[in-house]
Parts: C-alpha cells; structure tokens; sequence
C-alpha cells in the first residue's frame, strides 16, 4: 500500500485511516477484530491526570443518523494508563502503527503534567491535546473557544516535551479557522477537525431529557458535512497537517476529506455498527484509487477545486 504511506511531521505512516479517540478503547480492546497493524496509529481513549467515573447515567442515546453521548472522559488515569496499557500497545508500535495518547485536562497545569509524564514513553509517537470534549463543563472549557487560551495551552506543551502535538479541536465555535491559526501559532504539528457537536434528545412523553446531563457529543453520520466543513476551513488557514474526523464510514468518505484538505482520517462511530471496518478501510481506500485510475493520496490532499459543481 505504497500510495497510501502518510507524513504527518515528523512522523509517516503506512496509511492514512485511524481511530478516534473514546470509541475504539485504546485500541488493545479490538485486537482480535482489528489487527492493529492495518491502522496507520492508534489513537486512545482521553486520559486524565486522575481517575474519572465519568457522567451519571444514561449517557448515550442514538439518534437516527448517529448518537449522543455524554461519557464524561471515564478513564483509570494516568498511572493506570501507563502501568496497564502502555507496555500492551508497545506491541503494536513495534508492528509500525503509531501510538498516539489523546490528553485532556480541566486546567493547563493538568494538561503540562501529562504531556510531561507521557512525554518519556518511547511507545507514543505523538500527543493528541482534547481541547473541546462538550461533555465535561458542559463544553465550556475556555480552551475550546477562546484562541487566545488555545495557543496558549499548546505553547506550555511544546515546551515541556519533543512529542508531536495534535490539537482536537471543537465544531461548536463560530470560527474554527481562527481556533486552527491559534493552536499553530502555539505548536501543534497537526489539527484533528473536529470532535462532537453539541446536541440533545426529549422524550416529549415523560418531559424528560434522554441524557442525565441533557446535553452530549453528537457523532456519526448524520455531522459529516459539519465536519467536512470543518476540516476545510482549517486546512485552508494553517499549513500544518489537518486530520479529518465526523461520520466518516467508508472509503469515499475518507476520500472526501482527503480532496477537502485533509492528510490523514479518523473514524469514530462507525466502529460501533460495524466493528471491523477499520480492518478493511484501508484496502477499500486502495482499491478505489486504482478502479477510478486516482493518484497517490498525497496528490489528491487538497485538490479541491471551487466553484461550480461537476455535472
């Protein structure tokens, strides 16, 4: 799969097509489904600095084109992460999938204590910095909308480790292309466009929200074009790599987003309905390239042309 190798500086992986984070586990859960060889990286669950139970119950609800959830970044914490989980998933590093830990904090503090800690791990090759999950504070994180506060949490990681720092950013501001700027200007080596949008669901007849906490994450296919959106904005403002993630569920979506401006996909949801997808995407990718007679990946990033539509 030659023309599928990815270079996200400074790291090239032998294919565009990852996991997103909170929906694949850390990847070790899949194993037997998803040999993690066929990923180009494996992107984790968010970890924290502390253990977290997560939001009260019930926190997910699918919709008719996708699902809501309010999760609340449930993870074991930091020491358990790399206790238990790092010396497993070294086994898929060593098989050429790039490790990388996606890190969430409430403060930048938090955020510098991870990225220190993690920062030593010779298993991960790069750090995914969870600027905008709308499941914790009700989305209101100051970096998740404020490009001010944006770049400034980045700047603060970038002095603290030589990881690659992937900025996760939100699709609920009004200028997502202003946030992308920011957190380049900060460091990041790359942008994942974007996380979940805000949403909700009532059940008319007994007058109550279907989440606990009545808002949650909304993913699946139903954002796509949101998402799309979203990656476009941002590939056209940075120069740094933009990761493409939202209702991405086959191969000529990830195609979509390559054309969009995007150099590499994450893939979420869909895993859910049907687990062994990322197993297979990569090859469907490949063969749809050579049946349509395509260029290599790397031509076709960015190749969208404006205007009128192809009759």
């Amino acid at each position: 799969m030659s023309r599928l190798v990815t270079k996200l500086p400074p790291l090239t992986l032998s294919n565009p097509i990852m996991s997103a984070s909170g929906t694949f586990g850390h990847g070790l859960e899949m194993g037997a489904i998803v040999p993690p060889e066929r990923l180009g990286a494996l992107v984790s669950k968010t970890v924290t600095l502390e253990p977290r139970p997560g939001n009260p119950m019930p926190r997910v609800w699918e919709t008719e084109a996708g699902f809501l959830n309010s999760i609340g970044l449930e993870n074991r914490g930091l020491e358990a992460y790399m206790e238990d989980v790092l010396p497993t998933v070294a086994a898929a590093a060593r098989a050429g999938t790039a490790i990388v830990t996606n890190i969430g904090g409430h403060t930048p503090q938090e955020f510098v204590q991870l990225a220190q800690a993690l920062g030593e791990r010779p298993e991960i090759a790069a750090l995914e910095v969870n600027l905008s999950c709308p499941n914790v504070q009700g989305g209101k994180l100051p970096f998740a909308t404020d490009p001010a506060a944006a770049r400034d949490i980045l700047a603060a990681l970038a002095n603290v480790t030589d990881k690659p720092l992937w900025a996760k950013l939100s699709p609920n501001v009004a200028r997502i292309d202003e946030m992308a700027l920011a957190v380049e200007e900060g460091g990041a080596a790359a942008i994942t466009a974007c996380n979940t949008l805000l949403g909700m669901a009532v059940d008319w007849r007994t007058r109550r929200p279907r989440l606990a906490l009545v808002r949650g994450g909304y993913s699946g296919l139903g954002v796509r074009p949101v998402a799309l959106r979203c990656a476009y904005d941002c590939a056209r403002a940075v120069s740094i790599p933009v990761i493409g993630c939202g209702g991405i569920s086959s191969a000529e979506h990830v195609l979509e987003f390559i054309v969009a401006g995007c150099t590499a996909v994450q893939v979420g949801s869909a895993s859910f309905s049907d687990p062994g997808l990322l197993g297979r995407l990569a090859a469907e990718v490949e063969d749809l390239l050579e049946r349509e007679d395509c260029p290599d990946l790397a031509e076709l990033c960015g190749s969208l042309t404006e205007g009128a539509p192809c009759a």
